[in-house]
């Protein structure tokens, strides 16, 4: 089996785990049929390096050409995509001809990595936000690295539905509503001081072709995705920095009296070179040891441990330097395990 083949079946296993059975299907296709021998073919056979899930997504990569060229509605693909039913030969010859057709397109698409912005994953900040005011009941600053689109950056625009309770503002620009399991968070209103966030390559939802790029990381099958990240993507956005993530928080991290600074990720730091990575540890651990009561420091992560089910949900605070473990949560945000421990903090 070819590298290709390796990296595409891979994320076939990927897709029908995080609920999309029609990119599982077409992972699965593109494995056993696809050969080299056009320019565009060659290029994907030969790609060098991790293309798989944990690398360069290259499997990622031109399933989201695709899906582009379906929400262009180009080179005939609306008719076997979701919501059409159709056999493995039509879709295969669909994917074939679009290759043809488009592969100026394809070549184009395939020169930038994933960039999926996924909004869901807001329902943990909205849950933390909730819990960092009911703990500290301060302003809050926040950092966001690896900030993408900027769509979860303005997650206090977004309410949380769980069970009987809503959180968030009555003008909510959209509703979550994952499957939620352990404590509740605790009522309140955090307030948002100043927002920023920073990604190597920033997208602008208000750009169409950018918007494009953010859409068509979606997965075709899961409408509902597409849904919220539009209704996202309609909320006023923010800017989002271009340039190294750890150098810009450098510039960040200095104490503001009366708030509370929020550094966080949500599966971006793995991507991140393990020089960046110690870099950004020993940068945030100098701030915190800077941390008081009146100027405390947050640092959370919504990131891949090598577990076996969903990410890590990490905190740690400053003053005192206190490592939480505030549970766990489905990459995509369609369920989340909440332990409370933040609540907890000092009453255990």
């Amino acid at each position: 089996m070819s590298a290709l083949a390796q990296a595409l079946t891979e994320q076939a296993g990927h897709c029908a785990a995080l609920g999309s059975p029609f990119m599982e299907r077409l992972c699965l296709l593109l494995a056993r049929r696809l050969r080299p021998g056009t320019p565009l073919t060659d290029r994907l056979f030969d790609w060098t390096g991790d293309i798989g899930p944990k690398g360069q997504s290259v499997p990622l990569r031109l399933c989201g050409g695709f899906h582009a060229l379906r929400l262009l509605d180009r080179a005939g693909l609306a008719d076997v995509y979701p919501p059409h039913e159709t056999s493995d030969d039509a879709l295969w010859s669909a994917i074939e001809n679009a290759m043809h057709r488009e592969a100026v397109f394809l070549d184009d698409w395939l020169n930038n990595a994933p960039q999926t912005n996924e909004v869901r994953r807001s329902s943990v900040l909205i849950a933390l936000g909730q819990s960092l005011h009911a703990r500290f009941g301060l302003p809050i600053v926040t950092s966001e690295l690896g900030a993408s689109g900027g769509l979860n950056l303005r997650w206090d625009r977004y309410a949380l539905a769980i069970e009987t309770k809503t959180y968030g503002p009555e003008n909510a620009a959209l509703t979550l509503r994952p499957d939620w399991s352990g404590a509740l968070p605790p009522e309140g209103a955090p307030q948002l001081a100043q927002r920023r966030g920073v990604d190597i390559g920033p997208l602008d939802p208000s750009d169409p072709e950018d918007r494009l790029r953010l859409l068509a990381y979606l997965w075709p099958d899961q409408p509902h995705r597409i849904e919220l990240t539009k209704a996202a993507i309609s909320e006023k956005q923010d800017v989002v920095d271009q340039g190294d993530a750890i150098d810009w928080l450098a510039e960040r991290l200095d104490p503001k009296a009366g708030h509370l600074h929020l550094i966080y990720s949500t599966v971006a730091w793995q991507y991140f070179s393990a020089t960046s990575q110690a870099r950004g540890v020993a940068l945030i651990e100098a701030a915190g040891d800077k941390a008081s009561d009146d100027a405390p420091v947050a640092w959370f992560g919504m990131e891949n441990d090598g577990g076996t089910r969903g990410a890590a949900l990490t905190l740690r605070l400053w003053p005192g330097n206190t490592r939480l473990d505030l549970g766990r949560a489905d990459f995509h945000g369609r369920w989340v395990e909440w332990t409370g421990a933040l609540e907890r903090l000092g009453k255990d």
